[in-house]
């Protein structure tokens, strides 16, 4: 593999201990990379020790298909897994359950129960594959799912690599796949937050995320300031609980957008590293470092993604790919071209891995620490957009904080707004979109697109039924019972769960008992 320290042209790129390039007077101000407040990056060399993680989202039809999709992507040099759960996965209804009908396995993996999983990660070794899972109301259930599986494969909890997204207080603002009111989700991510710093050391136990809210129509800066807001909820509540900030701010992880404007997406992230090291040091009164850390995982955006002229997608990945890895990301997906049709095929899957390793292997940007480090319009760029998410989080601290904020309705407001006035901008064409109100062609011309078998629904809910005609039936139900019980007294469980994953108790089971105990959330109208 090519030297990542030299051009092209074999011009020695030149690295002193501390990993930064800048002048004297530029490099006080700014500090260095892998140091507080850690605008530069979290690491002193960044790309030019380690490569972000290549973490292509996929999911779609049953768990063996799905496999099939990993495995074609770690072969083709994919670095990390993520996992996409199908929505009735995701907001706790087993497969044969009426509110399912019509959702099996179309926007992801349909996961009823450990079965499930195990085919899931058949032949994938989870002692050197890091998985992400974009769950969150039933985050509780598929990870124990996934800490049985590597109990099952022989890989003890651990050594087990990846994240939980875990992020419940976006879904109430931004996405909608919530089950339980505010206060029981709150507790069930508190839950995880305890068991994964006892158990899981390597594993990420919430990711969370501004790519949502971003998807749904916010601006950068409402990003940021949205999900450092969320945060702040999820450290106070860790706090009450008793929990040590040291202990689990180490494992929190965030998850942002990348869209077009470049310089701006690379001062986000800029800016949101430096707010955030802030945040837990002086407000929180974090000791160790890593606690400070910002690390995060991007995906470009797929509200940026047209239908018209569906290859132009590939370009717009590209560029927001940049601006991710100039902005410092931990880890990364791009978009496929034809995911504003369909789900992604293989072919489409490829181009968009392809996208990051040309930029990782042949584009120099991972040659330098911090590429962009002193430049006037990305410093002023990261000032501005600081200071107005600084000012934005005062107005969710006088609501009285995310949660208070979210009853408000302040957050769907204020994104709505944003969202409404892009639209304008596109529909009066003071806003550029290629090939939509500019450069439009008259060829309709469709890529071939995947399509999901219409027999899968019926095929996963006949399993499902084996399923449960097999197992024992009486551990299964004595699991649920304790899992009550343990909900009831408001202990942790994270433990029973695993006892009922383990006897292949179901998604909807188990959520079904904690659904009796603290009800749905309605949205108010």
């Amino acid at each position: 593999m090519a030297d990542r320290k030299k051009t092209s042209s074999d011009i020695d790129i030149p690295i002193v201990p501390d990993g930064t390039h800048l002048p004297g007077d530029a490099e006080s101000r700014l500090g260095r990379p892998g140091e507080f407040p850690f605008t530069r990056g979290v690491y002193p060399n960044m790309y030019r020790g380690r490569l972000w993680t290549m973490r292509q989202y996929a999911g779609f039809g049953t768990a063996f298909e799905t496999n099939r999709r990993f495995k074609y992507l770690l072969e083709k040099g994919q670095t990390g897994l993520s996992v996409a759960f199908d929505l009735a996965t995701q907001i706790g209804f087993d497969s044969d359950h009426p509110m399912a009908l019509g959702e099996v396995g179309r926007t992801g993996v349909a996961i009823d129960s450990l079965q499930d999983m195990e085919t899931l990660f058949d032949g994938i070794p989870l002692d050197k594959v890091s998985t992400s899972m974009t769950i969150n109301s039933t985050a509780v259930i598929l990870l124990a799912m996934y800490v049985v599986v590597g109990k099952k494969q022989g890989v003890p909890p651990e050594k087990l690599m990846g994240t939980v997204q875990n992020d419940i207080l976006k879904e109430f603002i931004a996405r909608g796949t919530y089950i339980f009111p505010p206060e029981p989700s709150m507790k069930i991510i508190t839950d995880i937050f305890a068991y994964a710093g006892k158990h899981l050391p390597k594993f990420n136990s919430i990711s969370i995320s501004g790519y949502h809210i971003r998807e749904a129509g916010a601006t950068a800066v409402q990003e940021v300031a949205f999900t450092l807001a969320n945060a702040i909820a999820y450290v106070k509540a860790a706090l009450a609980v008793g929990l040590d900030i040291d202990n689990f701010a180490p494992r929190l992880s965030f998850f942002f957008a990348a869209h077009n404007d470049l310089f701006e997406e690379v001062a986000k992230f800029r800016a949101a590293r430096r707010i955030w090291a802030k945040i837990v040091r002086e407000r929180f009164g974090a000791k160790n470092e890593k606690s400070m850390l910002l690390r995060f995982h991007t995906q470009t955006g797929g509200s940026t993604l047209t239908a018209q002229q569906p290859e132009n997608n590939i370009v717009r990945t590209t560029v927001q790919a940049l601006a991710a890895v100039l902005g410092g990301t931990q880890s990364l997906h791009t978009n496929a071209f034809d995911e504003a049709l369909a789900l992604p095929t293989e072919k489409s899957a490829e181009i968009a891995l392809r996208t990051q390793q040309i930029l990782a292997f042949e584009s120099g940007v991972t040659n330098s620490v911090d590429p962009l480090g002193g430049s006037y319009l990305v410093e002023y760029l990261t000032d501005q957009i600081e200071q107005k998410v600084l000012e934005l989080m005062d107005r969710i601290d006088d609501l009285g904080g995310s949660v208070a904020a979210i009853s408000e309705g302040f957050f769907k407001n204020e994104i709505a707004r944003s969202a409404y006035d892009f639209q304008k901008k596109v529909e009066s064409n003071e806003a550029v979109v290629v090939g939509v109100n500019h450069y439009r062609s008259d060829k309709t011309d469709v890529p071939a697109v995947l399509k999901v078998d219409p027999e899968l629904e019926k095929k996963q809910a006949e399993s499902l039924g084996t399923l449960r005609k097999e197992r024992d039936g009486g551990a299964a139900s004595a699991s649920l019972k304790k899992l009550d019980e343990t909900a009831r007294k408001g202990d942790n469980i994270m433990y029973p769960i695993l006892e009922a994953v383990e006897n292949y108790a179901t998604v909807g089971e188990i959520s079904d008992r904690l659904r009796q105990l603290w009800g749905e959330y309605h949205e108010k109208n």
